[in-house]
């Protein structure tokens, strides 16, 4: 077992940045630790670690022994706790990641409720709009909506992922309202810009199923959702946005619906993890927990008349 508990170390002095960090964190002195990495390194032939000015980085040989690593090191925990307790006991350190704005709205309220279900489990939350990698950033869960690209993980629907076309009333007193998918290209349009670039082409669907597709433009582009829905809100232009984003706007009247029979289904709301053979307890209660809190019936649903924005539009 020294070479896996070697290991184990290697992972949380790249969680913890430092040796000093990580050997605190496992109760060991830093001698100890430094010599155990250096063990770990001669007995792979390999150099693992390099320093900068702030903080180690892993070699490339330390990537990979961090990716399949972290990974085995996992497994084995998993089972040695499977076996101690049945396979039951839901205790140990819980990562997730999750975007900024649905894991402030919605994960976050939750968290406080899991914790008093499940008291040996330590949460750790990370909420960024950038799309880690989950193996080489240590995270056992993320919590991502719209389509999934990554085929190395595995993942669980939670809900759908509705998005409809918003904008307040006064932007459509000043402009008017579009009837039909064609007239947005003659109004503004506010458009997330995202890994693959500006999404200035809208995907909507109509009552039967088949899919539009129209090129639009504005005058505010943003990365981050929470700017969009204040521009709309402010009345720059119209957002195509999720349910979940907008809903509270919509039931306030700071937003209306736009050509309510149009909409999209963006792929859905998904908890999704690193493949792996054994998924710890502490990982299947909380997919289950958000199971049943968001998949049933989302927050966000669950006032009809506000949902389907009919009364404001």
């Amino acid at each position: 077992m020294d070479r896996v508990d070697d290991i184990q170390l290697f992972l949380r002095v790249l969680d913890q940045g430092s040796i000093s960090a990580a050997a605190r964190s496992l109760d060991l002195s830093v001698a100890v630790a430094s010599q155990r990495l250096k063990r770990l390194e001669r007995e792979l032939g390999v150099r693992l670690l390099h320093r900068t000015t702030r903080r180690l980085h892993p070699t490339p040989e330390g990537q990979e022994l961090a990716e399949r690593g972290r990974a085995l090191v996992e497994d084995l925990e998993a089972l040695t706790s499977g076996l101690r307790q049945g396979g039951t006991e839901v205790a140990g350190m819980l990562r997730v990641t999750a975007s900024a704005s649905f894991g402030r709205q919605y994960l976050s309220p939750l968290l406080a409720e899991f914790m008093a279900l499940h008291p040996r489990v330590t949460l750790s939350l990370n909420l960024t709009d950038e799309v880690v990698d989950l193996v080489s950033a240590g995270f056992d869960l993320a919590i991502r909506i719209g389509q999934l690209e990554d085929s190395r993980l595995v993942a669980r629907r939670l809900t759908d992922n509705i998005r409809l076309l918003c904008a307040s009333p006064e932007y459509l007193r000043r402009h008017g309202t579009p009837r039909t998918p064609a007239e947005l290209a003659g109004h503004d349009c506010l458009l997330l810009v995202g890994r693959q670039g500006r999404q200035d082409v809208w995907r909507l669907r109509d009552a039967g199923g088949d899919e539009i597709a129209v090129r639009v433009r504005g005058r505010f582009e943003s990365n981050f959702g929470e700017a969009l829905r204040d521009a709309a809100v402010a009345g720059l232009g119209i957002a195509l946005h999720s349910t979940w984003h907008v809903h509270e706007d919509l039931c306030a009247g700071r937003l209306v619906r736009v050509m309510p029979q149009f909409g999209n289904d963006d792929g859905g709301i998904h908890a999704v993890m690193p493949q792996r053979r054994l998924v710890p307890p502490r990982v299947r209660a909380f997919v289950d927990f958000l199971l049943e809190r968001l998949g049933r019936e989302p927050p966000w649903e669950r006032e009809p008349v506000c949902a389907d924005g009919q009364v404001n539009a």
